[in-house]
């Protein structure tokens, strides 16, 4: 028989560390993150900032702004990142002098510092996702670069780039900022498949939308809206008049003490009325 040698020995299953839980899920590239985060120590403690952006379920504040469907497009994403760098530059104050490029071309735009203040710069963090061509990620990030931010990009990545060409397409683009391929695929059903149409947008029907060319002016009315007021809206939802509890009050000395008394007389009565039970057979008898 050959000699099989022990990779894994007592040794390594006693020096053996768990990873984090997020790591174990798949959920955090702690390498990546340490990387975006970890600061030079010749930077005297400056504050590193992150662009974070995530997708798990959908854009919840852009309603407010006009936006109430299509929530989880490039277009809508476009628009997260446009509401989030107008509201932290007007949190510093720096709205009125970095008001970035208002009118959306689909060009790629990266804001010049002015004599005063430089401009608020993050990393982009996407996370764990596919960093691919047109990945929505990357229309955040381009909202967040028209809004205002110094994130440091390339174009390689925007939707519209050609791999052949090697040059972005600002028509294309700016087709997909403002809708215009779900406005592509809205035409196409209603030639070909008009009930699949009445199914599939049917909450664009409801809100109003009912011709694919009404998409951009709508988006343009949302951008318009975010630059004029991107400060957060107060929820308009009442507070729950009796709030749930998942889980049992928690008794004071008295109320334990009055139901353990009251558990006791039960048992008791039950006591008694067994051994009433038992004379009254034996009378039978």
């Amino acid at each position: 028989m050959a000699f099989v040698k022990a990779q894994k020995s007592k040794a390594y299953f006693k020096r053996f560390q768990v990873k984090y839980k997020r790591r174990r899920e798949g959920k955090t590239d702690y390498r990546a993150r340490i990387r975006l985060i970890n600061q030079d120590k010749n930077k005297y403690n400056t504050p590193k900032y992150r662009f974070v952006v995530r997708f798990t379920a959908y854009a919840h504040e852009l309603p407010h702004y006009g936006l109430k469907v299509g929530l989880t497009n490039y277009a809508a994403a476009y628009c997260t990142g446009l509401l989030l760098a107008r509201r932290v530059l007007k949190k510093l104050e720096m709205d009125e002098e970095y008001e970035g490029n208002v009118e959306a071309t689909g060009e790629d735009f990266s804001v010049e510092p002015t004599e005063t203040r430089r401009p608020f710069r993050a990393l982009l963090d996407v996370g764990l996702v596919r960093t691919t061509t047109g990945n929505r990620v990357f229309g955040a990030l381009k909202g967040a670069l028209d809004g205002g931010l110094d994130i440091p990009h390339s174009d390689k990545r925007f939707a519209g780039f050609s791999k052949d060409g090697k040059q972005l397409d600002a028509d294309v683009h700016r087709k997909y900022i403002f809708g215009g391929h779900v406005a592509a695929y809205m035409k196409t059903l209603m030639e070909e498949e008009p009930e699949k149409y009445q199914s599939h947008f049917s909450e664009y029907i409801k809100s109003g939308i009912d011709e694919p060319d009404d998409l951009e002016e709508m988006y343009k009315k949302v951008h318009a809206a975010i630059r004029a007021d991107p400060t957060p809206k107060k929820s308009e939802k009442e507070p729950p008049k009796v709030h749930k509890r998942y889980n049992l009050k928690k008794l004071t000395y008295e109320e334990r003490k009055a139901k353990l008394i009251e558990r006791l007389n039960a048992l008791n009565s039950a006591a008694g009325g067994d051994e009433e039970d038992d004379e009254d057979n034996e009378d039978d008898e």
